[in-house]
């Protein structure tokens, strides 16, 4: 530990596991490591028989999927931009229930809130229009109300903060396509070992250089932030870093696509002008500061990334990340479907934003 001399404020090393932990107050490690064990409580009432109700002999018109903000928000917009064009009924994302839903419907609501009025407002109205609906929320409060009896809960078996909740939402909406699409196969248990095995590459002890998410860490305390995604996927998995980083960490960060990233690198978005940055004689009392430097982060999935690659060759301050590998890192590449690629995703990002937040003390 030591300390920073522009705040004077303490500081822990990435490599300091000890400090790592000292420094976790919040238990915020235990919360990003539990995405397997959250995974696994979700298959466990699945066996238990939880989803049954939601069985029919015909698929549903469509599969609302109704959230608040944060990790369910995300979590829905991962489920359509992974799975929305591949699946035996629609899914799509909405903030309340919409006008036209009915009996052929289901409705899944996702949040943390049990009082929220537009989550118990979408319950009522579900169960009001002989909608299937299943509420993936805490059972208590005015939501509880509203669904007794009428609707399947999906009570979270965990306590893990809503900022690491996305892979409960997110292996709750795959066992829910699962049920009205019994073609599409979901085998939660092995993902949920994937993601113990990412949680385990990214532990406290292992040090910097073989550790993805504190790699990523390190990258994150760049002045300026930016993270992309190359498709609809990976834009929302984007979106979701750049929000835990801004709650985890207090670090705000740009989420955009490729697109609009390469746009602003052949503008000079990373570059430092040369009479400022290799000048040996740059002093900033008197010359003003550098300019700030901008990491930019481009999330991509296993296939796509030598295509990605190609197109970022030779830009500065880049770097892409896949399941299978981060920067100098390479892990053992998953070759899983999208959705298994993207909650490894999660889970190093989320990590990355804890180990962030912990070296600033």
């Amino acid at each position: 530990m030591s300390l920073d001399p522009r705040t004077g404020a303490a500081t822990v090393d990435l490599d300091d596991a000890d400090g790592l932990l000292d420094a976790d107050r919040e238990g915020l490690l235990r919360g990003a490591s539990m995405a397997g064990a959250q995974m696994r409580s979700t298959a466990a009432a699945f066996d238990e028989g939880v989803f049954e109700p939601l069985r029919s002999g015909q698929p549903p018109r469509t599969v609302v999927w109704v959230a608040g903000n944060g990790t369910a928000e995300a979590a829905g917009a991962l489920l359509v931009a992974a799975l929305g064009s591949s699946t035996v009924a629609p899914i799509v994302t909405a903030s309340e229930v919409p006008p036209w839903i009915g009996a052929l419907d289901v409705i899944v609501v996702a949040g943390d809130d049990a009082a929220d009025p537009a989550l118990v407002s979408a319950v009522a109205s579900g169960v009001r229009r002989g909608a299937r609906v299943l509420v993936v929320a805490p059972e208590e409060g005015p939501l509880r109300d509203a669904a007794a009896g009428r609707a399947v809960t999906l009570p979270p078996r965990l306590r893990v903060p809503d900022d690491f909740g996305l892979t409960r939402y997110l292996s709750a909406g795959l066992l829910i396509l699962h049920v009205v699409d019994p073609g599409m196969v979901v085998d939660l248990a092995a993902l949920a070992d994937e993601l113990d095995a990412e949680t385990l590459r990214n532990s406290a002890s292992r040090d910097l250089f073989t550790n993805p998410a504190k790699v990523l860490a390190d990258r994150f305390s760049a002045p300026s932030v930016v993270l992309a995604g190359h498709d609809a996927s990976t834009s929302a998995m984007a979106r979701h870093a750049a929000s835990v980083l801004l709650r985890v960490a207090q670090k705000p960060a740009a989420a955009v696509t490729l697109a609009d990233t390469m746009v602003a690198l052949r503008r000079g978005l990373t570059r430092v002008p040369d009479d400022l940055g290799s000048s040996i004689f740059h002093d900033e009392e008197f010359d003003g500061p550098l300019p700030a430097r901008v990491r930019t982060i481009v999330l991509t999935t296993d296939e796509e990334r030598p295509a990605v690659l190609g197109r970022l060759s030779g830009y500065d301050d880049v770097t892409t990340v896949s399941a299978g590998d981060v920067g100098e890192v390479t892990v053992p590449t998953p070759g899983g479907r999208l959705e298994q690629q993207l909650a490894m995703l999660a889970v190093r990002l989320e990590m990355a934003a804890v180990y962030l937040r912990l070296v600033r003390g």
